[in-house]
């Protein structure tokens, strides 16, 4: 058998390389370091955590708790490495990030069904299966060279410039009205009014609100396709209600009237579980952002699946390039997995690693796809970055909003939560995942 080609050692690649060596496929794992060195890597190890030594949440009330015990379940390396090297941090998994690290690297160098082949990739190979992880800082020259695989598609977004996501059980309706803007086509939005005295009282706070620090591989050309809305705030009380909080055309049926403010939400997934806060591109830290936009009285107690970001990130348009695979669309050989798909976080980027060498090795071995459905966090995230009906893209972390609701009634949002963590490692017992 010809070997899978991976390339990338962080945590994708790693655990992509891992999951097909133990299934007795032959894998040539490519790794620029430590020849080239990205702006945020030190280190010449593989598996290497840049931010934080913590791989947040390890509950089942919480979402990434449920991934990292799919992961555990799929025999993940690198969940394995992570409890090995574990240090107390509450109900967080942190690690020691250097024996971390350093476990992984000495698991993939040490597998006989892996060869590690150091240097910088430039092109795509020619022929045979291909694995691209590689991560939001993919070097110029591959970005390059993948970006001729998609000549017609907006296919690699340099600068992550996101609004924020809430999940649509947690807008206060009673505070909001579905419509469109002069009641023109569906009513798609939901509209979230703000009197006079409510709108001074955001605009002020956002106007003061704390900004997130720039950080050494960044620069300022993340902001000048796409302005933060507390910038545009800055330029004077009235300039949102011209811009993204606009209420002409938008009458409140409590009222009959326009308000003097209103914050749009649009839904970001086929679903409608997901809400985009339309506009709100935002520069802020992230507590910043849940103080501030929670004084918008239908967002009092939203529920934030991703808070909004601006920095460098490298990523694909996963919707219209990947299917649930993680397969180029009509070039399987092709692959990617990691942070370029649009999963965020240290574990998502683990996941789709794990879940794209398990389905290849399924392919290589003559068997059928196993599906992970909806139902569990690693079949939800698989099935957000390819699904179609996404328009406007962006990276996200694992969260419950993807994953479908239990259609009865829990008591208690941890209890409700623990269900549907209970109900995703059932169906994951039930696939063959050999």
């Amino acid at each position: 058998m010809e070997p899978v080609i991976v390339i990338g050692a962080g945590l994708a690649g790693s655990e992509a390389a891992w999951q097909l060596a133990q299934r007795g496929i032959p894998v040539e794992l490519r790794e620029m370091k430590p020849q080239k060195m990205s702006p945020a890597h030190h280190s010449e190890y593989f598996g290497e955590l840049v931010c934080s030594n913590s791989l947040r949440s390890d509950q089942l009330e919480n979402a990434v708790g449920l991934l990292k015990e799919e992961l555990r379940r799929c025999n993940s390396l690198i969940m394995a490495c992570a409890d090995a090297h574990r240090v107390e941090a509450g109900g967080a998994l942190a690690v020691d990030r250097y024996a971390f690290a350093a476990a992984i690297t000495e698991k993939i160098r040490s597998h006989p069904n892996i060869t590690v082949v150091e240097g910088e990739v430039t092109q795509i190979p020619s022929e045979g299966n291909v694995i691209f992880a590689t991560g939001p800082l993919t070097s110029e020259a591959l970005s390059e060279a993948i970006s001729g695989l998609f000549p017609d598609s907006r296919y690699l977004n340099f600068f992550d410039a996101a609004a924020p996501l809430v999940t649509f059980e947690s807008i206060d309706m009673d505070s909001a009205w579905f419509a469109s803007r002069y009641d023109r086509g569906t009513p798609d939005y939901i509209n979230c009014p703000l009197t006079e005295e409510e709108y001074q009282a955001f605009w002020e706070a956002l106007t003061t609100a704390q900004e997130a620090e720039v950080h050494g591989f960044e620069d300022a050309g993340v902001f000048e396709g796409c302005m933060p809305v507390e910038v545009m705030a800055r330029r004077g009380r009235d300039t949102l209600c011209y811009g993204p909080l606009k209420p002409v055309g938008l009458k409140d049926p409590k009222t009959g009237k326009e308000p003097f403010a209103v914050v749009q939400l649009r839904k970001d997934n086929a679903q409608g579980s997901i809400y985009n806060i339309v506009g709100f591109q935002t520069h802020l830290r992230w507590p910043e952002q849940k103080r501030v936009f929670s004084m918008i009285p239908a967002l009092k107690n939203a529920e934030y699946v991703r808070y909004g970001v601006m920095h460098r990130n490298t990523f694909l348009d996963s919707p219209r390039l990947l299917d649930r695979y993680y397969r180029v669309r009509g070039q399987e050989r092709l692959m990617f997995a990691g942070q370029i798909t649009g999963v965020e976080g240290y574990v998502e980027s683990t996941a789709s690693g794990c879940l794209t060498a398990l389905e290849l090795a399924r392919r290589l071995e003559g068997k059928p796809p196993i599906d992970f459905p909806r139902e569990t966090a690693m079949g939800a995230m698989a099935l957000y970055i390819s699904d179609q009906s996404v328009v406007n893209f962006q990276p996200m972390n694992v969260n419950f909003g993807l994953i479908p609701q239990l259609g009865y009634r829990v008591k208690g949002k941890r209890n409700k939560n623990a269900e549907i963590s209970r109900r995703a490692l059932e169906k994951l017992a039930e696939l063959d995942l050999t």
